[in-house]
């Protein structure tokens, strides 16, 4: 935190590898996501003034000295603009970080390659390349600007998901004047509490937006910690979603988009995972991950046990065992080593999405922290389902468009055989599509008996 800058982003990494670092490592590094050290306002001064020509008291009537959220790149403050009297969010970035950046990557790469050279089986050299990958697009915030304009444009045809996206109003490269959101974190349970805001709902829509960002648009926000998702309270009669609650996204400076191939095999391998279905595990874990740790990845991926994942049948058990990490280390000593295997065998558009996902489950074991253990467990288990049907719709696509446009042969012959490959393809993702509403429903219903008798007992 004192350092700053790629130090706090690499702080930010470690907090997301609960599945390779010890709690207590990853617990006190959540921290950095949101709670860092300001810059003082004279050198934010300095900073708008080399990028826009106008200082603060210029620009804006008013200005909070005392941002609203500090990150490793950048802090936000809430402000007045002078010239219109809109309320808006000025994110301004840290004056030292881009000044440091090239060499803070270079010192962080030689301390990985000197531990990988002292400790072998230590393989997370790629932290230094994604940081060289990454950095020049975060310390750019038109970059962020744009990629804000993209996922809004991206969900302007989907009136019944409740995301918010603050309207873009300026941006240079080291300043972006944005529309202020009024709402709090998603995890904050007193907030939703006292909104009436159910934490399940919230749960429910973060699932749908980033597996639409996943499966539909591929291009997914790779850094969605509980400080870039805010909850704003609505009325849902004022709204086309329904919702009594806006999702707002928030710091759109790390996005990737995902090939449709890279789309493709993971939904495949969701499918797979999702049925039990050993070979074709096995078959899509080693074209995603490029090593056979398929149990292994299986369970990064999902969060959930091999015994889980490999029972088959979606409703051959309504209370899933816990992904445990401690267990897993005592069953298999060598646990490290292979995560660091599989983590630097996968390409790293892989790696964000693992890392997102392994951010999405941290977001809803805060958001049901306060619930019973079977809730808990039924609301990851809802989030592998949701994810699943969305895998589905992937592959249904994909199979229908090969339907289309790969089979030839014409006449009545070739309409009634593409008619019935068709009719196979939908059969196909409709039996396990309901298979998935039904189980949902069931955990939601046993959600409810479980509450119940919590009250009255």
């Amino acid at each position: 935190m004192k350092n700053g800058g790629i130090y706090i982003k690499l702080g930010q990494h470690i907090s997301a590898m609960e599945y390779v670092l010890p709690a207590e490592w990853c617990s006190t590094m959540q921290s950095l996501q949101d709670q860092n050290i300001a810059s003082p306002v004279a050198e934010i001064d300095q900073v708008i003034q080399g990028d826009l020509g106008q200082s603060i008291s210029d620009m804006f009537s008013e200005f909070d000295t005392e941002p609203i959220g500090v990150a490793s790149l950048a802090q936000v403050h809430r402000a007045v603009l002078r010239s219109t009297g809109q309320e808006v969010a000025v994110k301004v970035q840290h004056p030292m970080v881009r000044t440091y950046s090239d060499i803070d990557i270079a010192t962080v790469s030689v301390m990985l390659e000197f531990v990988h050279s002292v400790f072998p089986e230590f393989q997370f050299m790629w932290l230094g390349t994604e940081m060289r990958e990454s950095l020049p697009r975060e310390l750019d915030f038109r970059t962020d600007k744009a990629n804000a304009e993209q996922v809004k444009w991206n969900f302007s045809s989907r009136a019944d998901i409740p995301l918010s996206v603050p309207r873009m109003v300026q941006a240079t490269e080291r300043v972006l004047i944005m529309e202020y959101v009024h709402g709090r974190r998603c995890d904050d349970l007193d907030f939703l509490k006292q909104h009436n805001i159910s934490p399940a709902a919230v749960s429910r829509e973060i699932g749908r937006v980033f597996a639409e960002m996943t499966f539909v648009h591929g291009f997914l926000h790779c850094d969605p910690h509980p400080g870039n998702l805010f909850v704003r309270s609505q009325n849902p009669a004022q709204t086309s979603h329904g919702h009594n609650f806006d999702l707002v996204l928030l710091d759109h400076g790390l996005y990737r988009h995902l090939p449709s191939r890279f789309r493709y095999e993971y939904a495949e391998m969701w499918y797979a995972l999702m049925r039990g279905d050993k070979d074709q595990i096995i078959y899509w874990s080693n074209k995603l991950s490029g090593t056979n740790l398929y149990r292994l990845f299986s369970t990064i991926l999902t969060g959930h046990s091999w015994e889980t994942i490999s029972a088959k049948n979606l409703t051959a058990t309504t209370t899933p065992a816990q992904f445990d990490i401690d267990s897993l280390r005592k069953d298999q000593p060598d646990l490290l080593r292979q995560i660091t295997e599989v983590l630097a065998s996968v390409p790293p558009v892989l790696r964000l999405v693992l890392k997102t996902n392994d951010l999405l489950r941290m977001v809803d074991q805060k958001l049901f922290a306060d619930q019973p253990s079977a809730v808990q467990q039924h609301a990851q288990l809802k989030s592998w389902l949701r994810t699943s049907h969305y895998c589905l719709l992937a592959i249904r696509d994909a199979r229908a468009a090969d339907i289309n446009h790969g089979y030839s042969r014409r006449g009545p012959v070739g309409m009634v055989l593409r008619a019935s490959r068709r009719l196979k393809n939908w059969l196909s993702f409709w039996v396990y599509d309901s298979a998935i509403y039904v189980y949902s429903a069931l955990l939601t219903f046993e959600d409810v008996l479980i509450r119940w008798r919590g009250i009255f007992m």
